[in-house]
Formats: C-alpha cells, sequence, structure tokens
C-alpha cells in the first residue's frame, strides 16, 4: 500500500475538539449465530475514554468510513457501521480480495492442485499463452513472482505510463491475453511492482489447475467451512469480466473471519483450512513494494505505541478497505470505507495507531 503517512490531519479525533461532550452510547454487538462469539467493551479491563472519543467525533463529523470492527481473544468487541451501511450489506473489498486468493493458493497447494510456487507459470496456465513480445525471460516467470508482484512484466498500477497499469487492461477485451504479452522490463524477481493483473494471473491458475472457477473454489474449499454465505463476485467495469478477474464483495464481519484465520494460524472452529505453513509463509516478508514489507499479497505494516513496534499482516482495498492482523495482540481489526482514490482511506491507520492500540495495549 502505498503513502502509508502520519495522518496528522485526520486526528481531530484527539484534538481539543474532542473535549466536549461524549454522546456515543456503546452496545455490545449482537449475537447472530454466524460463528461468532461477541463480547462487552467495558469487560475488557480498559479506559475507553479514547474510543467513546473516537466514535462521538464521527458521529458529529462528515467521513467515509463504512465500518468499524474490532475482535480481540476470538470475540467481536467493536462493531459500528455509518454512512448507511450496516452488518448484512455486502462490501466492494478492492484489493484485499487479492490477500484472499492468497489463502486460496495456500488451499490449492495443500489440495495437491499445484505443486510448488516456484513452479513456471506456463505449467498450469495452458491457455492463452503469449502470443507477442516473445521474451525467454517469461518462461521463467514462476507462481512466487506472481505473488511478490516480481513478474518482470511491464505491469505497475501505479505508474500511468506502464502498459499494464490496471485501469488500461480493464479496456482491454482479453486480460489474460493482454496481460501476457505485456513486454518484459525487468528480470523476474528482481523489482516488485503493485500489479493486479499477476494476481488475475494467480486466480486463473487456481481455476485451470483445479477445474473450478475460482469462486467455486473459494465456496466450496474456504467459505463453507467459515460460515460465509452472504459473498458475491463482481466488479466495476461494466463489460462481461471472466470469473477469475472478479472481486470479492463480504460483509466486514465476515471479512474478520478471514483475519481471524489469519490469526489462528489457518484454523477455524479447530478445523485446519489451510496449512499453518502457508499462513507463516505468506504473511512473512518476501519483499517490499514502495518500501512497505510485502509477503504473498499481505503487507506487514508497523505501528509504534507506548516507544513499542507492533507489526500487523494487512489485507488492504482501495476506498478504505482493511483487514489488519495483530498475533502478538490477538486483534483483528475490519475497516470498509468509501474513500475511493483519495488520502482519508488511510483514517483507519490512525485511528489503529491513536485509539486502538493504546487502549488495548493499556490494561488497567
Amino acid at each position: 500500500m502505498k503513502n502509508i503517512v502520519p495522518l496528522v490531519i485526520f486526528i481531530l479525533l484527539i484534538s481539543p475538539l474532542c473535549y466536549g461532550q461524549n454522546t456515543y452510547k456503546y452496545s455490545q454487538p449482537k449475537n447472530l449465530e454466524d460463528g461468532w462469539k461477541t463480547t462487552n467493551l467495558q469487560s475488557q479491563n480498559v479506559d475507553t475514554t479514547r474510543i467513546y472519543k473516537l466514535f462521538s467525533q464521527l458521529q458529529h463529523r462528515k467521513n467515509k468510513l463504512h465500518s468499524v470492527l474490532l475482535v480481540q481473544h476470538g470475540k467481536i468487541v467493536i462493531e459500528e457501521y455509518f454512512n448507511a451501511y450496516s452488518g448484512n450489506k455486502q462490501h466492494d473489498l478492492r484489493s484485499v480480495t487479492k490477500s484472499i486468493r492468497s489463502i486460496l493458493l495456500g488451499i490449492a497447494i495443500d489440495k495437491g492442485f499445484i505443486d510448488n510456487v516456484d513452479d513456471p507459470i506456463s505449467k498450469y496456465l495452458k491457455n492463452p499463452i503469449p502470443t507477442k513480445n516473445i521474451d525467454k525471460r517469461k518462461d521463467k516467470i514462476t507462481i512466487r513472482h506472481l505473488l511478490t508482484m516480481s513478474t518482470g512484466l511491464d505491469c505497475n498500477d501505479w505508474d500511468k505510463k506502464s502498459a499494464g497499469q490496471e485501469d488500461k487492461v480493464y479496456k482491454k477485451k482479453d486480460w489474460l491475453q493482454y496481460t501476457l504479452n505485456l513486454p518484459m522490463v525487468n528480470e523476474p524477481g528482481v523489482v516488485s511492482n503493485y500489479c493486479s493483473m499477476g494476481v488475475v494471473l494467480i486466480a486463473e491458475i487456481i481455476h485451470q489447475a483445479s477445474g473450478m472457477s475460482i469462486d467455486k473454489f473459494a465456496k466450496h474449499y474456504l467459505f463453507n467451512t467459515l460460515g460465509i454465505t452472504n459473498v458475491g463476485w463482481g466488479h466495476t467495469s461494466n463489460k462481461e469480466i471472466i470469473s477469475s478477474g472478479k472481486r470479492l464483495y463480504m460483509t466486514s464481519r465476515d471479512m474478520a473471519k478471514i483475519g481471524q484465520l489469519i490469526l489462528n494460524k489457518g484454523k477455524w472452529s479447530e478445523k485446519q483450512v489451510v496449512s499453518e505453513k502457508w499462513i507463516e509463509e505468506s504473511t512473512s516478508p518476501k519483499t517490499k513494494i514502495t518500501g512497505i514489507d510485502y509477503g504473498y499479497l499481505w503487507w506487514n505494516i508497523p505501528f509504534k505505541t507506548n516507544e513499542k513496534v507492533i507489526v500487523s499482516k494487512v489485507a488492504t482495498g482501495n476506498g478504505g478497505q482493511y483487514i489488519m492482523v495483530f498475533p502478538t495482540l490477538d486483534m483483528v481489526a475490519v475497516f470498509t470505507g468509501g474513500a475511493y482514490n483519495s488520502q482519508e482511506d488511510k483514517l483507519p491507520f490512525a485511528i489503529v495507531n491513536d485509539i486502538f492500540l493504546p487502549t488495548f495495549t493499556n490494561k488497567k
């Protein structure tokens, strides 16, 4: 994720204006028989002052948040919705879908559909094949290179001049063919640039290796086990999109299940959904993108509170979609929002850094 900077302009929450009356009334999240247990914030043995000020401010100030959800020790502690959003409403996850595809790839390896991340993509991707810009270096592109966004192809979403920039590809008739036909600008594995089309190739590899479209694969091997049923796949493009190119639409509670799965090292309700080895491997730093540690489609983002650095495993999506996993605190934070292509989509980082972490690391 680019441009993660201190968001002083957003921390109106702890300005003197906060010290007026608090109008926020906390309610314990409801038990909905959806696989989640809930608990009361008041029972957490923490000073709740910052949290009350935060939500009081959010009630009275214009914002682009859609939801805030916090899980600690396996129970939902905070669940708030804004701007006409509600708990049962699906949200476009944008690039959070990438991190979930990483889990699906791990499952595909666990099940034997795919042998190894170091296999060349041509072993599984039989159709299409490159027909332009033929380059021997393309034969060296592996699944690992797709996962670490280091294929060497001219694909950089954050460079408008890049031929493989996602908005350009969306206008093309055949995304897969166009991506495979991109020119090589680097040796595979040398430079990592944020490339959405590489992750579409991962979904297509899972499809061709398993014989199941990515949505059916996800339902069968992941969502059914987690009790995730209110889910959809779509895209902002008006064109007909192949299943491998579609993004996930999910509720905040179900996003939190994905975070809890990471926190529990691949387990949900004592069932090993994806191997612990894959969770460790995929969420550990493998490269850097814009100077930030990146694993297999999961970011490693540090927060600093009370002079202590806490590293989170994070799935991010344009507009303010986040699943943040804090292993040392046994905590998951989920945010959704509508701050598309805006620095306001970084507000959740400020909330976590200045509100949640100080609150839950300072037990009474």
